[in-house]
């Protein structure tokens, strides 16, 4: 199985390749803007994104949003840095201070660690508001203490760190690692949702971080300095419209945070999956509501195992989609069918064993659903030794994501009440899953099955006891 970072690392150099070519290429260029350029360029230009990031901040704390609140705030406190090392040009307001080379290489770092509180538990939920104001403000006092301090004795601000100095090193090393954290959790979203705007967020930090290299090994004279300032104010503006975005269409910003489960996908498939997977899932639901109330119940268990075995993200996504989809194929048997209140006999059973292929014909039809999602609505009734349909797959043939579907397909379908049969007890449906997982089942599935069963579903109310061959199951 590949392991996560194996492909977040290459989309974050891919991420990467654009803004780092730029700077190998362009950035030791000598230039010599006018001093105006700067104080105007950087300095005005951050002072009217202070105010918007101030204005995101109390938007996301009238919406009880903690997240953006943070993210908002840590924005709020680098464009304050930022327009303070504009403002502080020297020949503008100010002669000769060291108040420009501070701010300067304070800016990203500070950013940085502010934003990374999204991630901790006492910055999280609407409770922790106004603990996260209070750290802000007290930030944003030391800004404007060290700022009045800055321009009105320069000497007492020393001009630190320097260029490629041992501090400077230091403290790119501290802010590559927050900036990296943030970028890794905001693709690991991305992966989930594939979504354009948690794409944006993640190349906003990456663009971030590339401000932080121009920031502290470049001087004023090399054209890569001032495209780090550039660099830095896209990636401002960049991931606050996708929390702006988020905020219009009333969902809470989740990206830097990296904690949006596969389960969530699911549970709000048009927001993360999108309109098509809601539109056939509106149609099942007309057709038999029971397989649609049964697809939604198999695709959460799904994902929920599939967190457990260590599934990367992208597979999750497909999972989750899969298992919403494994019996849309069932829009094309009739009702008569699929409600009839007593066992199928064989030639209705023909039938029903027709839905996995006429599934996956129709997401061809349909197109935009990848080899992956369609593999999973072909093959959700095979088993491991070769006994199950439509093609008679054998276990080498099936991957770790076909087999959990098959066996909370199984599952589902045996808890649940059916019209021609009652549910089964939860334990018997477990111990059926056990004794066949020698041959028809993976075991680290079943197992994982009930581990989850154990935690969620331990307060389920005891269902009637039936008997049913697992090969009938419809």
């Amino acid at each position: 199985m590949r392991r996560p970072l194996g492909l977040i690392v290459p989309l974050l150099g891919t991420c990467a390749a654009v803004p780092v070519g730029i700077l190998i290429v362009f950035g030791d260029r000598m230039v010599m803007p006018a001093m105006w350029v700067h104080f105007y360029g950087v300095g005005v230009t951050a002072l009217v994104a202070t105010l918007a990031a101030v204005f995101l901040t109390t938007v996301g704390a009238r919406e009880q949003d903690a997240r953006t609140v943070i993210v908002g705030g840590g924005f709020s406190l680098m464009a304050a840095l930022l327009a303070v090392h504009g403002l502080s040009t020297p020949g503008m307001i100010l002669g000769p201070n060291g108040l420009i080379a501070v701010t300067g290489a304070a800016t990203l770092p500070v950013g940085a660690a502010v934003m990374t509180l999204a991630a901790l538990p006492p910055f999280a939920g609407p409770k922790a508001i106004k603990r996260i104001l209070t750290v802000e403000a007290a930030l944003g006092v030391a800004i404007i203490v060290l700022s009045a301090i800055g321009a009105l004795v320069p000497s007492t601000v020393p001009g630190v760190p320097a260029p490629k100095s041992g501090a400077a090193i230091a403290v790119f090393a501290v802010g590559l690692a927050l900036y990296g954290a943030l970028a890794v959790r905001a693709m690991n979203t991305f992966l989930l949702t594939r979504r354009g705007a948690d794409f944006a967020v993640v190349q906003g930090i990456v663009l971030l971080a590339c401000a932080l290299y121009s920031a502290l090994f470049l001087q004023f004279m090399y054209l890569g300095w001032w495209l780090g300032h550039i660099f830095e104010m896209l990636g401002i503006v960049v991931v606050g419209a996708s929390l702006v975005l988020d905020l219009r269409r009333g969902r809470r910003s989740r990206t830097l945070v990296g904690d949006l489960r596969a389960a969530e996908l699911v549970a709000a498939e048009e927001a993360f999956l999108g309109a098509r997977v809601r539109a056939l899932m509106k149609m099942l639901g007309a057709k038999d509501t029971s397989t649609e109330e049964h697809t939604r119940r198999v695709a959460m268990l799904a994902v929920e195992i599939g967190e457990q075995l260590g599934l990367s993200k992208s597979r999750l996504r497909s999972l989750a989609i899969g298992g919403l989809l494994h019996d849309i194929g069932k829009l094309s048997v009739p009702e008569s069918i699929l409600q009839k209140p007593a066992s199928l006999d064989d030639t209705e059973y023909e039938i029903v064993k027709l839905h996995p292929e006429r599934g996956r014909e129709l997401l061809s039809e349909l197109g935009g659903f990848d080899d992956t999602v369609g593999r999973l609505v072909l093959d959700h009734h095979e088993r491991l030794d070769g006994s199950g349909y439509p093609r008679g797959l054998d276990g080498r043939e099936l991957d770790l994501a076909t087999r959990i579907l098959a066996v909370c397909d199984v599952y589902d379908a045996l808890v649940s009440q059916r019209v021609y049969r009652p549910a089964w007890q939860q334990e018997d449906a477990l111990s059926l899953l056990r004794e066949e997982s020698d041959y028809a089942f993976d075991p680290r599935c079943v197992a994982a099955l009930e581990r989850v069963v154990a935690v969620e579903q331990q307060g389920a109310i005891p269902s009637q006891e039936g008997t049913a061959e697992v090969s009938s199951v419809r």
